[in-house]
């Protein structure tokens, strides 16, 4: 199954949609200067357990990294996943680092 991610930004959100265009799952924000919260995740039950909430997480967080964003990870399933992929560390707001 192919995703296409896209930024929906009069919805605040991100929308994975597969080749016929059905909308597989969402992850929503809230964006403030340059800072960026992930407030929610959601995938359509129909598309749960194809990879689509990784797929809308990876897509996020670069789109944010390639912005020069600092991320807020209020959704817990966006939370869980950074705890996975350090990767991302650089960008995220933690309580024991300054915001620039």
């Amino acid at each position: 199954m192919q995703l296409t991610v896209t930024d929906v930004p009069d919805r605040e959100r991100f929308e994975a949609r597969d080749d016929t265009g059905a909308l597989a799952g969402l992850v929503t924000y809230q964006l403030t200067g340059n800072i960026i919260a992930y407030t929610h995740t959601e995938v359509d039950p129909a598309f749960e357990g194809k990879g689509v909430g990784s797929t809308l997480a990876r897509a996020v967080m670069d789109d944010a990294r390639a912005k020069g964003r600092t991320v807020v990870p209020i959704c817990p399933f966006l939370s869980k996943w950074l705890e996975k992929h350090p990767e991302y560390e650089p960008i995220l707001a933690r309580s024991t680092r300054k915001l620039k």
